[in-house]
């Protein structure tokens, strides 16, 4: 064997040729199988603690394993060894208790450093309250008059198999999270109605929303560009349709997102009010498109709920006699249940226009219109 090539010497020992061979696959495949290192400071901070961690527990199980096969192989029955026998030894008893717990506090340290730079909110530029939802997640900038709700936008088509799934099939929405660059971004999370959990991978944030209390977490991006997380506590049957879209802008392209933000607003406010009646048509064409966005994940395309869960519309008391019960629990919601207050998810035209479809769907057909104004004088309390 001396004169073969080198790349063969190792042949005499299979398990060496073996743990060679998978530690080369391990580093190459490393970008697939190992987490990544983000695109903040906390998120690399995260993936060097993660890396520091996992080095020792290669080191600890290479000297652990190594000393056992080599007890095995060198104190075998076969070549005469004898067991030494004694009965305890304070030394190796202190030994054996101190190196374990020198090597807890090696790893308890930047642990520690990084646990608490993960928590320090302080002196934010920029906060945003996080609101989760059965199933959409809302936004309110603190130092903006902004606020929207982020909604799945693959189509009930695709989920249901009728259309072709894209790439970004259930990974993508309506209106994303906006944020600029190389500022500290303060969120406040919370629920308002189960637990959710709001997690952007490349962050390092991963917070639950819990109804009634209101976590804390922060970040800073310097790298513009779309980042999508994602809900990662089941939280109900459509818990599946909750994507997280970040998109992080330059500090330029932020203000002036803002700026068209406020301006759209303003002109959706004051097309709502100058607009008039609508006709049948227009509520029933405006109805279909905001039940199938917002309401068919409980009550089904079909109107027929799901039995024992949530109740029908198709053919229901309250969609085909009762308007002012049918209004007040989609403006307001209905305590105790899964249904939601839309009052400040949708506009009046919206509302009324939902309503009016939920009334004359499906064979419901009761000729009955609502409009804007009905909606308006019931937020109004009248």
């Amino acid at each position: 064997m001396k004169h073969c090539p080198s790349s063969l010497r190792f042949v005499r020992y299979p398990l060496v040729v073996v743990l060679l061979s998978f530690a080369q696959q391990l580093f190459a495949l490393e970008a697939k199988y190992n987490m990544t290192s983000g695109v903040t400071d906390i998120s690399g901070q995260v993936y060097n603690l993660h890396m520091i961690i996992f080095y020792i527990c290669c080191a600890i199980a290479a000297i652990v394993f190594g000393l056992m096969f080599w007890s095995i192989l060198h104190h075998r029955k076969s070549k005469g060894a004898a067991p030494a026998q004694f009965h305890g030894s304070l030394k190796i008893e202190i030994i054996w208790t101190a190196i374990p717990v020198l090597i807890l506090i090696a790893m308890a340290i930047p642990a520690s450093k990084t646990l608490i730079a993960m928590e320090d909110t302080s002196e934010a530029d920029l906060t945003v309250l996080i609101t989760g939802s059965q199933w959409k997640w809302h936004y309110k900038y603190l130092e903006y008059p902004i606020e929207f709700y982020s909604l799945l936008a693959t189509p009930r088509e695709a989920i249901n198999n009728q259309a072709e799934k894209t790439d970004l099939y259930l990974r993508d929405v309506d209106k994303p999270l906006v944020l600029p660059t190389g500022k500290k971004i303060r969120f406040l999370v919370t629920a308002d109605d189960v637990i959710h959990s709001w997690w952007v991978p490349a962050f390092a944030v991963k917070k639950d929303a819990n109804p009634g209390f209101i976590n804390e977490t922060w970040t800073k991006v310097d790298k513009p560009g779309i980042y999508r997380g994602q809900c990662a506590e089941l939280c109900g049957k459509d818990h599946a349709f909750m994507p997280i879209v970040v998109d992080v802008r330059s500090p330029e392209d932020f203000d002036q997102w803002v700026a068209q933000e406020l301006e759209r607003q303003a002109q959706e406010k004051a097309a709502e009010l100058a607009r008039g009646n609508l006709t049948m048509d227009e509520l029933m064409s405006l109805g279909q498109k905001t039940y199938e966005t917002h309401c068919a994940a409980c009550h089904q395309i079909s109107g027929e709920g799901l039995p024992g869960v949530i109740p029908a519309l198709k053919g229901s008391i309250m969609a085909t006699t009762d308007i002012p019960a049918h209004i007040q629990i989609v403006v307001n919601g209905k305590a105790g249940t899964a249904m939601q207050a839309f009052a400040k998810q949708l506009t009046n035209s919206e509302l009324a226009a939902v309503i009016t479809y939920e009334r004359n769907a499906w064979g419901n057909n009761t000729g009955e219109l609502v409009q804007a104004a009905d909606i308006a004088a019931v937020k109004a309390g009248e």
